[in-house]
């Protein structure tokens, strides 16, 4: 499908691929030239032929499955589990209710275990520089209670092919990916995005649900 615009992919936790194709159209135009009769030998005339090429952009940009050329269709989720150690032990809670467990009654530690955290990420376009952005689609939240996103951080294994940082709220600040070939006009780049939890503060318990939308942009 053709995409003029910039394609977009989201993240719940999540994330999801998107692909934009393009053709290229030719027109040729000619005109007419007559000359004659004469006695005159030999005799030559003119034509002239227009061409016109049009060569449409195209961007492809995927996070987690639809490996180029297949598209996505599913939304990735990336999740984080958060399991406490009790002081005095360290002695990790049996889940239940009146489970008795020895405890200094300093505050517990939490351990963070990622699942799902390291998602293929690909960009492809022929549109000049490429800009991607994160926008915060929904929070993360577990009924009133909520997380702020940018504790959500992200490191990439390529630095040509950075991830944005996730904002609170809206759309976070721009970041370029280096172009791969014909002054930056051509970009062919893929890397692996590792999301982690900064576990800043403590929370109240329950699962915490939001997600996150990457946009990849040309001028």
């Amino acid at each position: 499908m053709k995409l003029p615009q910039a394609p977009r992919t989201s993240c719940r936790f999540a994330l999801a691929g998107a692909v934009a194709g393009v053709l290229g159209t030719g027109i040729a135009q000619a005109a007419s030239s007559t000359v004659g009769p004469s006695a005159s030998v030999p005799l030559s005339t003119g034509v002239n032929l227009d061409f016109t090429i049009a060569i449409d952009k195209f961007i492809f940009f995927r996070i987690g499955d639809g490996a180029w050329p297949t598209p996505g269709g599913t939304t990735s989720t990336v999740s984080f589990v958060l399991t406490p150690s009790i002081p005095g032990g360290p002695t990790t809670p049996v889940a239940g209710n009146n489970t008795p467990v020895n405890w200094s009654g300093a505050a517990p530690n939490f351990s963070v275990t990622p699942s799902n955290n390291a998602l293929p990420v690909e960009v492809r376009s022929n549109g000049g520089q490429i800009t991607l952005r994160a926008t915060a689609t929904t929070p993360l939240a577990s009924g009133a209670n909520t997380i702020p996103l940018s504790e959500i951080t992200i490191a990439s294994s390529d630095t040509n092919l950075p991830a944005p940082q996730i904002p609170n709220t809206g759309t976070g600040t721009a970041v370029n990916v280096v172009g791969t070939s014909f002054a930056n006009l051509v970009t062919q780049r893929s890397a692996t995005w590792t999301f982690s939890y900064a576990n800043l503060a403590s929370r109240t318990a329950g699962t915490y649900t939001g997600q996150v939308t990457f946009t990849a942009s040309s001028p």
